[in-house]
């Protein structure tokens, strides 16, 4: 999850002037157009027609401006608050987190986790962009941490604190710059076992914020004990600090519970009251989580039911549904969301390469 910043996101103009001659250059004529008319940029992980891994820089209108090979797959990426650099995270179980310097045209450096750790693939920047913060697994005493790197220093790993509970997913820093929350999903994994789920009866997913003054576990949220089985996995913030989330059913998919809501500042927990059918649809199943504020909505992606479901902050009323096979990825767009989907559909096109789960906006 991206650092929230109150200002605009970053335009074409600052992206151009804090990636540098180099990448401009490297540019293919097309792409090079693309970037002229583009008032934002993208990033996504990608899998090509030749089964290699990577992440490809996207203009508004989707046009893959250039692409960056990764050791394998990726899930979630970052970019830094001065938008010179970009972080994409190994998927679970993955050990490594690509860093690339969009001033040249060097290859991603590879941060690789410690031993006895793996990346769950999110992570954010500090306010100030001297730290990243990565979801990670202490596997082998079942308990979840947040690796601390150092960005001034080549990304090196200065330390790690706990995430308040087991299997952090998704992350993000509140508006007061000091506050971060943690999508604790619950899940005990470890990776002799693959991506197999080792503690379905005893889950205990929730909300943890931290103090990032000295790394504390401020207070902890967690649902009512009849939903335990609800995977708290992703994140997306509104102006004011108050988070929509999604989770994962890891119980019975076809029982209609409540697959997400939100939470303000000082711990309020809201389900989101969504009609049964529209439940059902999701197959106990969110993907990713999108808020766009100039619509004042956010927007829930399941890839298990091929179904997208835009709701009304204010009222929790669906306003818009968009079906689209193994859709997952959603950002704000400004006007509207800029989905992709497993099958290779990016913004409404077809394209020749594969989107994993995750899409995210320069700027926010």
């Amino acid at each position: 999850m991206r650092f929230f910043s109150p200002t605009a996101p970053i335009d074409r103009r600052a992206f151009l002037t804090a990636a540098g001659g180099a990448f401009l250059a490297g540019l293919a004529p097309r792409a090079a157009a693309a970037l002229a008319d583009t008032d934002a940029v993208f990033a996504s992980a990608y899998l090509d027609g030749n089964g290699s891994f990577g992440v490809a820089l996207l203009a508004e209108d989707a046009t893959v401006l250039h692409r960056y090979d990764l050791p394998e797959r990726g899930h979630d990426a970052v970019f830094g608050p001065d938008g010179q650099t970009l972080v994409v995270f190994a998927r679970r179980p993955g050990t490594f987190a690509a860093v690339i310097d969009l001033r040249s045209e060097s290859e991603p450096r590879i941060v690789h986790a410690p031993e006895g750790r793996h990346f769950y693939g999110h992570g954010c920047f500090s306010p100030d962009g001297k730290l990243l913060f990565s979801t990670e697994n202490d596997y082998n005493n079942a308990r979840g941490v947040i690796g601390i790197y150092d960005a001034t220093d080549g990304f090196r790993r200065i330390g790690e604190f706990s995430s308040g509970g087991i299997g952090p997913h998704d992350m993000t820093v509140l508006p007061d710059g000091r506050t971060m929350l943690i999508a604790n999903g619950g899940l005990e994994t470890h990776p002799d076992y693959g991506r197999a789920v080792l503690n379905v009866a005893t889950m205990k997913p929730n909300l943890a914020f931290i103090d990032l003054a000295d790394y504390s576990v401020l207070s902890v949220h967690a649902l009512t004990p009849d939903l335990h089985k609800l995977s708290i996995r992703h994140l997306a913030m509104a102006e004011d600090g108050t988070t929509w989330f999604g989770a994962q059913n890891q119980g019975d998919i076809h029982q209609p519970l409540p697959l997400a809501g939100s939470i303000s500042p000082d711990g309020d927990i809201r389900l989101l009251d969504l009609p049964e059918d529209d439940i059902r649809s999701m197959r106990g199943y969110i993907g990713s989580v999108a808020y766009n504020g100039l619509s004042g909505s956010v927007l829930f992606t399941s890839p298990q039911g091929n179904v997208a479901f835009e709701v009304t902050c204010g009222t929790g009323a669906v306003r818009n549904r968009v079906d689209l096979p193994d859709i997952c990825g959603a950002v704000d767009r400004g006007q509207g969301f800029l989905l992709s989907s497993g099958m290779g559909v990016l913004d409404g096109h077809k394209t020749e390469l594969t989107w994993d789960n995750h899409i995210v906006r320069r700027g926010t």
